[in-house]
């Protein structure tokens, strides 16, 4: 750190924050530490009184902080990802929707580099409204340019850090089954929930069709969707473990391979998932009428995004899978199904 002339100051680093007062009406930072003093600033600095500034020595081989963010961030961001400009030595990663994918291996990486910062949210989230979802900064004013470099080594080496995954259109099929609604004993509730939530997700429930108890119907009913062009079925109700409860029979008896019936998350337990012939092919148990955040917000934008399910992906939902039932439901910021 040293003091120098304003008038010689150009291109030279800040080292705390300039106040201006304007007498009744503001006080506040006319620079902030760590801004890089330019030729159109000599006027401002001298009106508030600043003859002399202490700035910050930048030797051969070192990079001031904003310029470090934006080079890990152009190395780091991915498709459907936007960044902010730089703040107070910060820059954030914007995203459009999809499901969020990060790289946890190259970000542990990056994270291990002394004085560097990179730090997102979960993986695996579905994002329906953009928002940011990553930030990066240095720690120092001036960093060493040989750790930038390292950055930008290490994110070669991947697609990128972190990145957006689009969620695909589907045409899905609705099988609501239940000889009480079938009949016409109860009004469906499952149908409404179900297509909204689709919807934001940016894809469409083609038809609703009601099932009575009976296996062989449900099992037809979902092998007609399948006939005509459905990319995904979900089947409502009959998923719990009473006699009548016929949907995990009907959806194997189509000869859909099972991935796993039974999910360690609460709420959604009692979840199939199955493929016929690349078609997906969902048992929903009756917690993703009532809750806002179940098995379903948990799977289904995976599945829209391309991602394979298998049975592994379902064990480890295990750990986060414990809905707390908060009063007010923030999901996704939350720590459901992180």
């Amino acid at each position: 750190m040293k003091t120098v002339p304003v008038e010689e100051a150009v291109g030279m680093v800040l080292c705390h924050d300039m106040t201006r007062i304007v007498p009744g009406e503001s006080k506040g930072p006319a620079f902030k530490k760590g801004h890089v003093i330019a030729e159109e600033d000599i006027p401002t600095l001298l009106e508030i009184g600043k003859e002399h500034v202490y700035v910050l020595h930048m030797e051969k081989g070192t990079i001031h902080e904003n310029e470090a963010a934006e080079r890990i961030a152009k190395a780091a961001a991915g498709p459907g990802i936007t960044l902010s400009g730089v703040s107070e030595g910060r820059i954030n990663f914007e995203a459009s929707t999809g499901l969020l994918d990060i790289n946890i291996e190259a970000l542990n990486r990056i994270n291990s580099i002394e004085e560097v910062v990179l730090a997102t949210m979960h993986t695996g989230q579905q994002v329906t409204e953009p928002h940011p979802v990553a930030g990066t900064r240095v720690v120092p004013l001036v960093i060493d340019e040989h750790k930038i470099e390292q950055v930008e080594r290490i994110c070669s080496e991947y697609d990128y850090v972190v990145g957006i995954k689009p969620f695909q259109h589907f045409d899905v099929g609705l099988v609501t089954t239940g000889s009480e609604v079938y009949h016409g004993r109860i009004k469906d509730k499952f149908g409404p929930v179900i297509r909204k939530k689709f919807s934001k997700l940016g894809s469409t429930v083609m038809d609703q069709r009601l099932s009575s108890d009976d296996p062989s119907m449900t099992r037809d009913a979902i092998l007609a969707f399948i006939a005509e062009g459905a990319e995904m079925v979900v089947v409502t109700g009959g998923m719990s473990v009473d006699p009548d409860d016929q949907t995990p029979t009907a959806i194997r008896a189509t000869g859909a391979k099972v991935v796993t019936y039974g999910s360690p998350t609460f709420p959604g337990v009692m979840f199939m998932v199955a493929d016929l012939n690349g078609v997906p092919i969902l048992g929903l148990p009756g917690c993703v009428m009532y809750y806002r955040a179940s098995i379903f917000d948990l799977i289904v934008p995976r599945l829209l995004a391309g991602d394979e399910i298998t049975r592994e992906d379902i064990v480890a939902m295990g750990h986060g899978g414990f809905c707390a039932a908060c009063d007010v439901c923030r999901y996704p910021i939350c720590p459901f199904g992180k």
